[in-house]
């Protein structure tokens, strides 16, 4: 249990879901760790959770200026930084026709937009042999309906995971992404589906996993230890899919 023994991770989007549950992970595994969110419930939640040896910030993953804040932040705290877990995102399924260009524009600086300026304004923070994790999805390798603009911004971001693997790692820097299929979270209740709506979402969801359920947070939350360990010190660029199979049909 002390694979992350000493080492200092952030997560952006820690106070609840796969962050919260990864950041528990990660504090067993011996890490140090920093969490990000915006809901002030949820952030004092994620205090009495984690316990007083971790840092809990209010931050938003959308604001890219507010990226330097937060890497400040961390440096104040945590001198160099080890681990960052590009976690924070925003989900919503819409057919076409409803989308508008201000949800547009949020999705895109949620999902990829401040990921990539905080990734910036922490290189001088990173320390040697650092490992960046990104949180993907299995909807940038499938077509499902509605998900036009979400599945969009998680294929960007995934790029981005190939692409700064191969600028990053002369800096000792190693880029890996976790892509899950769909998770028992709360991201499913911020769809903007009602009640009805959203139950049969879920179950038209889960009719397409081969898996024949959703997957926990604790499985995506192992992955990601992985890529956080040493013992992924060969992965580089690399993106495993923790699907249920969902992305084999």
């Amino acid at each position: 249990m002390d694979r992350l023994k000493e080492k200092r991770a952030l997560i952006t989007g820690g106070t609840t879901g796969i962050g919260l549950e990864t950041a528990r992970r990660f504090i067993e595994e011996g890490a140090r760790v920093a969490v990000t969110g915006t809901n002030p419930a949820t952030l004092d939640a994620a205090r009495g959770r984690l316990g007083e040896g971790s840092l809990v910030l209010a931050s938003d993953a959308g604001d890219a200026a507010g990226q330097k804040s937060l890497a400040e932040s961390v440096k104040e705290h945590f001198g160099r930084l080890d681990i960052l877990f590009l976690n924070a995102g925003i989900a919503r399924l819409l057919p076409v026709e409803q989308w508008t260009e201000e949800d547009f524009d949020k999705s895109l600086a949620v999902n990829v937009k401040g990921p990539f300026f905080l990734v910036q304004a922490l290189l001088p923070v990173f320390a040697p042999k650092a490992s960046i994790v990104v949180n993907g999805s299995v909807n940038a390798h499938i077509g499902m309906p509605n998900s036009s603009v979400y599945a969009a911004t998680k294929a960007a971001i995934l790029s981005l995971t190939r692409t700064l693997s191969g600028e990053l790692i002369g800096r000792g820097i190693r880029v890996n992404a976790v892509s899950p299929g769909p998770i028992s979270t709360p991201l499913y209740g911020k769809l903007g589906l009602s009640g009805d709506a959203l139950k049969q979402a879920a179950e038209s969801i889960q009719s397409q996993v081969p898996a024949g359920r959703f997957g926990t947070a604790t499985e995506i939350a192992d992955a990601v230890v992985y890529f956080a360990s040493d013992e992924s010190a060969f992965a580089v660029g690399s993106e495993l899919l923790v699907d249920g199979g969902m992305s084999e049909i």
